[in-house]
């Protein structure tokens, strides 16, 4: 992978990040240890589970996390903060522990995704690039996965640069999307910067531009006869596009040695065009040309195009995917769970709310996920305290933490710990893996679910257990803040 620019992203903060900050800061706790943790709620479109993805980034950022004169200079000019404070920040370095699961983890809600701990104000500064990085790409690493299950094997290429929400949406996007099981990207800085392959023929444009529709196919086949795919729905698929493809796959890619890679079709009936162009092809001789489709295509478009057997092949999918338009926030939270008291000790914090979802689970944790010692299937994940050691060598009963009574006892299965050490003190002790070596890992992940908790609609609800230790924790601090009239 080639270095991305360097950008100094540290003031990329809520300003309320700052101004507690400075409140820790003059009130003597500015390195008073405390935990925080990074989680969310709720899986986008009602699925069955999440992919975790951005971590690269996230260690990049803390990685390169210092104030620059400029940045002190633009703080004190609003007249908030006191000398003493900035003078911390002009000679700030990141000092925290942090953990976190791996990219192309699947996850689920209410576990840990990162653990930062470390002095009060670093680990609570870092807030906002924690949820930014792992929300978005999260989010479109998911996103990309319903599309690419929905495609059963078909190739699926994202092509949604220019409906992305930004520059980094674009270039980060396509990242994600290959994490989650894109086959490509029509982003090209994506390639030059990831790796990720980077595709894409013609537009309706280069089609428009010409004079006929076979000269325009002409003069791409003679540009690139080893790579020739046309876009064939400018004008008619069936009365004029194919037609004139065909003939330049006759009279220029033939003469030249080469055979045509691909047709795409991006508008119509794509079920009833595909087929009909199938026949038109094979007919002439190109059984192995294959078709693309394209045009505001999503997961549950491209079932059902496979359900209406579709001769499509693969797949071009852009703003659904790219923006994860029918759920586009992920909704991760970053809350404190633990404080350091007078002594050092950790001593567990705990949110509490009307709204029973937004009540945390406090206290310094750790991550197992059960793995099924005769099928490798994932059981259930269980949240633990840190410190706490699981056996595995016989059974165990876990249970729902919300509904108690909810019990299942578990035997024959292997406890695996999913939270890395990333850093200590500040450094970096994680190697972070290629990008392909990511792709990999998540896909192997994946084969670890039961199909049916990879339903589209209405998923098997996978388990996030709290051990008996832990859900003590939690239940103590809310009789301890009972509020009963």
């Amino acid at each position: 992978m080639l270095a991305e620019p360097k950008r100094n992203l540290t003031l990329l903060t809520d300003f309320y990040e700052i101004t507690m900050a400075n409140g820790y800061f003059e009130n003597g706790m500015g390195d008073q240890e405390a935990v925080f943790d990074m989680f969310f709620r709720k899986i986008p479109d009602g699925g069955g589970f999440a992919i975790a993805a951005g971590l690269e980034q996230l260690v990049d950022y803390f990685n390169n996390l210092k104030f620059t004169e400029e940045d002190i200079a633009f703080l004190r000019s609003k007249n908030q903060f006191s000398e003493a404070f900035l003078e911390y920040l002009a000679n700030f370095e990141f000092a925290c522990d942090v953990w976190a699961v791996k990219e192309g983890t699947p996850v689920f809600p209410y576990e840990p995704l990162v653990i930062v701990k470390g002095p009060m104000i670093q680990a609570q500064f870092v807030e906002t690039m924690v949820l930014l990085t792992i929300n978005h790409q999260s989010l479109i690493a998911t996103k990309a996965s319903r599309v690419v299950r929905a495609a059963d094997g078909r190739a699926v290429v994202e092509f949604g640069s220019r409906r992305a929400q930004s520059y980094d949406g674009a270039v980060l996007g396509a990242r994600a999307a290959y994490i989650g099981g894109c086959s490509g990207t029509a982003c090209t800085l994506s390639d030059r910067l990831y790796g990720i392959p980077a595709v894409g023929t013609m537009a309706h444009s280069w089609v428009q531009a010409f004079d006929t529709e076979y000269e325009a196919f002409k003069r791409y086949a003679e540009l690139y006869p080893s790579k020739c795919t046309l876009l064939v729905d400018t004008y008619n698929t069936l009365k004029s596009g194919v037609p004139n493809a065909i003939k330049v796959f006759d009279e220029v890619l033939k003469p030249l040695g080469h055979r045509p890679v691909a047709v795409r079709i991006d508008s119509g009936d794509i079920a009833y065009l595909s087929k009909k162009v199938r026949v038109m092809l094979d007919q002439a001789g190109y059984e192995d040309v294959k078709i693309m489709a394209s045009n505001s295509l999503d997961e549950y478009i491209i079932r059902d195009l496979m359900l209406q057997e579709a001769r499509v092949d693969s797949f071009g999918v852009g703003e659904n995917l790219i923006t994860s338009k029918s759920a586009p926030v992920f909704g991760g939270v970053y809350k404190l769970v633990a404080i350091a008291d007078k002594e050092g000790n950790l001593v567990p914090r705990i949110k509490i709310s009307e709204t029973v979802e937004k009540i945390t689970t406090p206290d310094f944790k750790n991550l197992y996920r059960f793995f099924d010692r005769e099928t490798g299937k994932a059981i259930a994940d269980y949240v633990t305290l840190h410190d706490e050691k699981v056996d595995d060598s016989g059974s165990l009963v876990i249970f729902d933490p919300n509904n108690t009574w909810k019990k299942s006892k578990i035997s024959n299965f292997e406890a695996k710990p999913i939270l890395v050490p990333i850093f200590e003190n500040g450094k970096q002790v994680y190697q972070l893996p290629t990008l392909e070596e990511i792709c990999e890992y998540c896909r192997q992940q994946l084969d670890t679910l039961w199909d049916e908790v990879k339903r589209f609609e209405y998923p098997h609800k996978y388990y996030v257990d709290l051990s008996p230790a832990l859900w003590e924790v939690r239940h103590n601090l809310l009789d301890r803040h009972d509020f009963t009239d």
